[in-house]
């Protein structure tokens, strides 16, 4: 199967890693690398260690790891408006579309074998536990000028289209979709870690049921 590939603000790097081999591994090994041991724990150094290159080559495709993380936040909400757009595209019930794209939203990701580079099981787990830390940072605003979180905001106006869609006169479309997104990963973090704040069980072998109907339920409610 030939691979794809997914346009990316060009402000979130220095040099598009998608263009060369080099590039590539530094994608596919620090996915790897934060899923294993962290971001605080990750290291440019650590990095080239581990692809047999050196810190001065991984500087010429990303200015900081901070900047790396949001690349790879930003390439996975720009796959899941990627996975909507296809599975809906021949479909035309907004509520059947609604219900498609909270389901991929929700669901356990595995490997798309469009994307070899990526390990998307991996990065969902590292959207779960580090995206929190791509904007809640002093210079957000100055990040968000530069367009980095474009692929998020993006996959949000793709939903709360179907929304208004549905419902023309609720007001609270966009609010209500981020908070929906947020949620969809938050439940998975506070299962894992802070269970009495959640009655979702990650050790239910179908636990990503169990968030698709929380987060259908609340928009439902919410729009109708």
């Amino acid at each position: 199967m030939t691979s794809l590939q997914l346009q990316m603000n060009t402000n979130l790097f220095v040099r598009n890693p998608q263009d060369t081999e080099l590039g590539k591994r530094i994608i596919t090994s620090s996915i790897r690398m934060i899923d294993e041991i962290g971001f605080e724990a990750f290291t440019f150094k650590k990095l080239a260690a581990d692809i047999n290159s050196t810190e001065a080559s991984i500087y010429r495709y990303f200015e900081n790891k901070h900047r790396l993380l949001i690349y790879l936040i930003a390439w996975y909400w720009n796959w899941l408006e990627y996975q909507i757009d296809f599975s809906t595209q021949n479909i035309s019930d907004p509520e059947e579309c609604l219900n498609i794209a909270l389901r991929i939203v929700s669901q356990e990701k595995y490997q798309d074998p469009k994307f070899p580079d990526i390990d998307e099981a991996a990065l969902y787990r590292i959207v779960i536990a580090e995206s929190d830390k791509t904007y809640l940072t002093r210079h957000v605003d100055e990040d968000n000028k530069e367009g980095l979180f474009f692929g998020y905001k993006s996959l949000c106006r793709r939903i709360a289209e179907l929304v208004k869609e549905i419902n023309p006169e609720f007001p609270y479309a966009h609010s209500l979709v981020s908070t929906m997104l947020q949620a969809a990963h938050q439940q998975v973090y506070y299962a894992q870690h802070l269970p009495s704040l959640t009655e979702i069980k990650c050790q239910n072998e179908n636990y990503d049921n169990e968030i698709f109907d929380f987060i259908m339920t609340m928009t439902m409610k919410s729009i109708k």
